[in-house]
């Protein structure tokens, strides 16, 4: 068989093609409301630990680890990338998209071992975003810091 030769403007033409179109308002206001409806469930923890007698940063602190942890525990159940599948970016954008980040390669590699396997890859598609994340922090620090003399 002769491989295909053909420019990335030509492949690119050919997957428009072949692709078909995503119902994009459908997707927009299913995804706003699975990112919402993760937001109200973090509203309902807060509201129970407040409840327990909490303090209100204590709450806060307890909302993310419970909202880290059940992510975590749905991604290992192979519940999350289902509901992702459907939802798309509203289950990224919270807390939870970022441990199902971590969680999701983490799982994907055990069997090649725990340190180089699991422990290596877990930070493959998190590993970006904190780069980026912590080097915008910093940068915005900086310009902050010269403008506020």
């Amino acid at each position: 068989m002769e491989p295909i030769h053909m420019t990335n403007q030509e492949y690119g033409q050919l997957v428009n093609q072949m692709s078909k179109e995503s119902p994009k308002a459908r997707d927009l206001v299913w995804s706003f409301c699975v990112g919402g409806g993760i937001c109200v469930i973090g509203q309902l923890l807060n509201g129970l630990y407040r409840s327990m007698g909490a303090s209100e940063k204590a709450a806060g602190s307890w909302v993310t680890i419970s909202l880290i942890f059940l992510s975590a525990l749905f991604t290992g159940l192979q519940l999350y990338d289902k509901l992702a599948k459907h939802a798309g970016a509203g289950t990224l954008v919270p807390v939870t998209g970022f441990a199902n980040s971590i969680v999701s390669p983490a799982m994907d590699f055990k069997a090649e071992g725990f340190i180089t396997g699991m422990a290596a890859k877990m930070f493959q598609i998190a590993g970006p975003v904190l780069v980026f994340g912590i080097g915008s922090s910093v940068i915005y620090g900086l310009i902050l810091c010269l403008f506020r003399r």
